[in-house]
C-alpha cells in the first residue's frame, strides 16, 4: 500500500470503537500528517480553534459554525439500532424535567432534545455528565450516555432506555450520522479525501481484527463488538445519509440548537 502524498497536517480522530474502521492503517496512508484521538466534542473545539486541519466531528458541529466543508465519503452512520447512543429514562420520557447529557456528546445530545421536542413534547432542563461520571453521580430523570460505556448493561433499572438509532430511523425512515470528516475551508486537504476512504476500505475489510482486539481493551464480548461494528454502523456518506443530514439539520434548527439555511458543502466529492 503507497502512502498518499500530502502536506502536513494536523487530523483528529474519535477515540471509540465506532471510529476504528475509519483509522485502519490512516498513519501509514498519511506519513507525514499528526493524528490526534480525542473526544468528539474536544475534537470539533480543537477544530474551531484552528489547531486541527482535519476532523471526525459530531455532524451537529458542521451547522453551527460557518468555513466547514465535508472532505470525505467515509462517516459514522446508523441505519436502526446503534447500540452506543442510548437516552435512560428513569419516568416516562414524556415527564423527563431534567436531562443529562454525556459530556463526550454534541450531535447525540441536540438529536435526544429533538426526540424528546418533537415526538414527547417535552423541554427539559439540561446538565453535564462528565466523562467519568456514572449513572449513580446524577439525578436526573434522563440520562444520555454514548459511546463504548453505553455498551454496558447497567445496574440501575430503567423505566425505558431509547436506542436514539432505532428511535431516528423507526420515526424518519433515514440514516443518521453521528460523526464525519470536516476540514476548515482554508485548510489544505490534497489527497485527504483518497487516503480516508482507503482507511475506511481497509478497516472495513479488517473489522474482525479490530472487534477481536479492541474488545478485550472495553470489557465487552468479541462478538458483541464484532455485530456492533458489522451490523449497527454504516460507514458511507451516501445519497440517504445526506439527506438525514439535513432533515436533522432542519429540526435542530426549529429549536434553535443550529444555525438555519446551512449550505452543505461537499468538498471534491460529488454534489448531493
Amino acid at each position: 500500500m503507497s502512502p498518499v502524498s500530502v502536506a502536513t497536517m494536523q487530523i483528529g480522530a474519535v477515540s471509540y470503537l465506532n471510529s476504528r474502521p475509519l483509522v485502519e492503517g490512516l498513519d501509514g496512508l498519511l506519513p507525514s500528517a499528526d493524528l490526534i484521538l480525542d473526544y468528539p466534542s474536544r475534537l470539533a473545539d480543537a477544530l474551531a480553534a484552528e489547531q486541527l486541519d482535519v476532523a471526525l466531528i459530531p455532524s451537529v458541529e458542521y451547522f453551527r459554525r460557518p468555513g466547514y466543508e465535508i472532505v470525505s465519503d467515509a462517516c459514522v452512520a446508523a441505519r436502526g439500532e446503534v447500540l452506543s447512543v442510548k437516552l435512560y429514562c428513569r419516568t416516562h420520557p414524556g415527564r423527563i424535567q431534567r436531562l443529562a447529557l454525556d459530556e463526550g456528546s454534541r450531535t447525540s445530545a441536540a438529536l435526544t432534545r429533538v426526540v424528546l421536542a418533537e415526538r414527547y413534547g417535552v423541554f427539559p432542563a439540561t446538565e453535564r455528565l462528565p466523562m467519568e461520571s456514572s449513572f449513580s453521580d446524577s439525578t436526573a430523570d434522563g440520562i444520555l450516555l454514548i459511546g463504548d460505556r453505553a455498551m454496558h448493561t447497567p445496574s440501575e433499572k430503567f423505566e425505558e432506555v431509547i436506542d436514539l438509532g432505532r428511535m431516528w430511523y423507526d420515526w424518519t425512515g433515514l440514516p443518521f450520522v453521528f460523526a464525519m470528516w470536516v476540514a476548515r475551508r482554508d485548510a489544505q486537504t490534497e489527497g485527504v479525501e483518497e487516503a480516508l476512504s482507503r482507511a475506511r476500505d481497509l478497516g472495513i475489510s479488517r473489522l474482525s481484527e479490530i472487534a477481536r482486539t479492541e474488545a478485550p481493551r472495553l470489557g465487552i464480548s468479541e462478538d458483541l463488538a464484532h455485530n456492533y461494528l458489522t451490523k449497527n454502523l454504516h460507514y458511507h456518506l451516501t445519497s440517504a445519509e445526506r439527506s438525514g443530514l439535513r432533515l436533522f439539520c432542519d429540526l435542530a434548527a426549529r429549536h434553535g440548537l443550529v444555525n438555519p439555511d446551512v449550505d452543505i458543502i461537499f468538498r471534491d466529492l460529488v454534489p448531493a
